[in-house]
């Protein structure tokens, strides 16, 4: 049995505390609001943002840092992402030489351009960072509905001994030492699912769809891989698989927020709309500035931060991407 801090009692965040309960772990759940704290002791369910989903009588709650982080065998960092430094700031002086903080959230940093957990490793430098992404809704995974993921580190004793901890018969759990091209593809979907439910709110159809996740896959593949990820990463869970679930489902915060914006909502209605932080929004600028630092051509990105932040029409952006220059589909492919 492991005794772990969650960091962070969202829908992601409690949802794993749920399942690594079930897996026999100590869970000691923290949040910086007293009254999201004295909700799950009353309720041990999360009203707001997790519903139907029982809390065990016998997990923890606290807002107290310390009690959350120190002496934990692991620490599920789950706040998001433009918390993640400052929430990580408050847990460094809790945190023992090689703890391991396994950082959930998806995103880059915008002003940095740091991955998520190089802003970890920034702020707390004693502790092994390591990273769990995939295709995988917090409302599925907390009623135990199958899912995949993958557990990403740099050391392979670090990911496997996390692989043992989360992995069930419902939660299929691979280990990767590509921890870059894992958070690359976890934030820079995203910003691709905005575009995907632009393309819904607007009205269109499955064949817009297909086009955006493939495209889509194409643009984070070329700059991941510019970046130092690898290609392979991208075509598996935390790539195209992450991407096909996020682009599809009603459970994506992203895809709810995009289909607002096709409809003519602003970006701040929409996200207000959704009362929750949506990730893409916060990737979408960062994703353009190493486009333009790594000299990666990425249209539907450019087309998403256009509408977000310039006011263009939503249509305009798409018809701009359908008549863009004539292409070769894949330029690594000889005629004859």
């Amino acid at each position: 049995m492991a005794d772990i801090g969650i960091i962070g009692a969202g829908s992601w965040g409690t949802a794993l505390a749920v399942l690594l309960h079930k897996n026999g772990h100590k869970v000691t759940v923290w949040s910086i609001l007293q009254e999201e704290i004295d909700m799950l002791e009353k309720e041990h369910e999360h009203k707001d943002k997790l519903p139907g989903v029982k809390l065990p009588e016998d997990m923890a709650f606290t807002t107290d840092m310390e009690s959350a982080v120190k002496g934990k065998d692991v620490l599920v960092l789950a706040v998001p992402s433009p918390f993640t430094r400052s929430t990580s700031h408050s847990m460094r002086e809790y945190v023992g030489e090689g703890q391991i903080v396994v950082n959930v959230a998806k995103g880059i940093e915008e002003k940095s351009l740091f991955t998520l957990s190089q802003v970890i490793e920034e702020e707390i430098p004693q502790a092994k960072v390591a990273v769990l992404s995939g295709p995988s809704h917090a409302e599925e995974v907390g009623r135990g509905i199958p899912t995949t993921i993958v557990v990403g580190a740099k050391e392979k004793e670090t990911a496997e001994y996390l692989q043992n901890i989360f992995m069930n018969e419902v939660f299929r759990v691979y280990v990767s030492p590509d921890v870059l091209g894992i958070e690359l593809g976890a934030a820079l979907k995203n910003v691709v699912a905005l575009a995907a439910g632009i393309a819904d709110g607007l009205g269109y159809g499955d064949n817009t769809k297909a086009a955006l996740i493939t495209r889509g896959i194409t643009e984070i593949a070329r700059l991941g891989t510019a970046m130092g990820g690898r290609f392979e990463t991208f075509c598996g869970l935390t790539g195209i698989g992450d991407l096909i679930v996020t682009c599809a489902s009603m459970h994506s915060r992203n895809r709810r927020a995009g289909i607002l914006i096709g409809k003519g909502y602003t970006m701040d209605e929409a996200m207000k709309e959704v009362k929750m932080v949506v990730e893409g929004v916060y990737s979408a600028k960062a994703a353009m500035a190493l486009a333009k630092k790594y000299q990666v051509e990425i249209p539907i990105i450019e087309q998403v931060n256009a509408v977000l932040f310039e006011g263009k029409e939503a249509g305009a952006a798409v018809k701009e991407l359908m008549i863009r220059d004539k292409k070769l589909e894949n330029s690594d492919i000889p005629w004859g």
